[in-house]
């Protein structure tokens, strides 16, 4: 049964294009459909989170980590009686807006884009929903719900202060009210997303031989998870007990995640999806002892994983890549795809020259960029 604070798609604020609803999906089940169909989603099959794309097979891209996300997120969604599809969608496109090379190649491009407004990826994923995917007659973009975009705009909080210029144009003709916290369903899709990594990250830097079974026992939550694993289980081969213990580490989050956010709900007594927007506080939150043991992990993480020798090697290459593929690309519009044309004449000045760049760069895959570099600037 729904929760009385859940998002009622009877009740959505609808799109910006009015469109005949369907007769058999809710309003937000055809926003996740459009999301799963549309090109920049199949783009993150060859987008990685930490390694880069063509280094192994095993290791996750932001395709499969976006799916485990909406996984999480349909799980917790439904304990706490919220609208499961609108938390799968936004849990499906929060990172659609992620450029090659994960957060190296945001960290290049952001600084490379700071003459013209910066970039950020949450805000390129509102650019992608509301303007880039052309696949539509009657409008650019998904013309996805009001809910589904704000979810897509601040399911990490509220957006104040000095807007990314991809939210401030689309926020400037569609309010997406930005200075209050998003529904309960956007707000479960960010825990989903930071309790899939905490534990992905874990698994592919054992696989990457980063560091071992041994040393990731001394952490909190994850020494417990394999000492319950040792003891129901003496002598499992190796490959098992990572994998049996790792589990229980998802878990002790996603369960710990329920309680407290069950009890913030009901300790808000919000009576409606807009009483949650305007509390001024968000109801999806960790308990404070595992939050603070996550941050033990992610301390651990950052050290061994995203900051060892073989990972910043490789993000100097990357980095290096996208740091001369934008001034290439912006001395020579005419290199850029033929269906990028009608976007080049239209520009007025360099500003919008360079915003289309970083639109180009930005949905890139980490494979295709490799290549681009190489045939454009390396081999030259």
């Amino acid at each position: 049964m729904a929760a009385p604070y859940a998002s009622d798609p009877a009740r959505a604020r609808g799109r910006r294009i009015a469109e005949e609803e369907s007769a058999f999906r809710s309003c937000f089940q055809r926003d996740r459909d459009r999301i799963i169909h549309c090109s920049a989603f199949r783009r993150l099959k060859h987008k990685t989170q930490v390694f880069v794309e063509h280094e192994g097979d095993y290791f996750r891209t932001r395709l499969t980590h976006s799916i485990e996300v909406a996984q999480v997120a349909r799980t917790i969604a439904g304990a706490l009686g919220l609208n499961q599809e609108l938390t799968e969608g936004v849990a499906l496109a929060h990172d659609l807006g992620h450029t090659p090379f994960g957060h190296t190649g945001e960290d290049a491009l952001n600084a490379l884009m700071s003459p013209y407004g910066g970039f950020d990826h949450n805000a390129q994923a509102v650019r992608i929903v509301t303007s880039l995917e052309r696949h539509y007659a009657a409008f650019d973009g998904l013309n996805l719900t009001w809910e589904t975009l704000e979810g897509i705009a601040k399911h990490n909080g509220p957006v104040v202060g000095d807007l990314p210029y991809a939210l401030a144009d689309y926020n400037a003709v569609h309010d997406l009210e930005l200075h209050t916290h998003a529904s309960a369903e956007a707000q479960v899709a960010a825990l989903s997303d930071d309790i899939a990594y905490n534990n992905h990250d874990l698994l592919d830097g054992l696989h990457a031989g980063l560091f071992t079974q041994e040393e990731i026992t001394g952490l909190p939550i994850v020494g417990d998870a394999f000492a319950k694993v040792d003891a129901a289980w003496p002598g499992l081969e190796r490959s098992r007990r990572k994998h049996e213990a790792l589990r229980r580490v998802f878990g002790v989050m996603v369960s710990d995640v329920i309680d407290r956010s069950r009890h913030l709900l009901n300790e808000s007594g919000a009576r409606d999806v807009q009483e949650i927007r305007n509390l001024g506080r968000p109801v999806i939150r960790f308990s404070d002892a595992v939050w603070a043991d996550l941050q033990d992990i992610r301390a651990f993480l950052f050290t061994r994983m995203y900051r060892a020798p073989s990972v910043m090697a490789k993000r100097r290459e990357v980095t290096q890549a996208v740091d001369e593929l934008f001034p290439f690309f912006l001395a020579n519009t005419n290199w850029l795809p033929e269906e990028w044309r009608h976007d080049i004449e239209a520009a007025r000045d360099e500003v919008a020259l360079a915003r289309i760049v970083a639109d180009y760069i930005a949905g890139m895959t980490d494979r295709f960029a490799l290549q681009e570099h190489a045939r454009l600037i390396a081999g030259r």
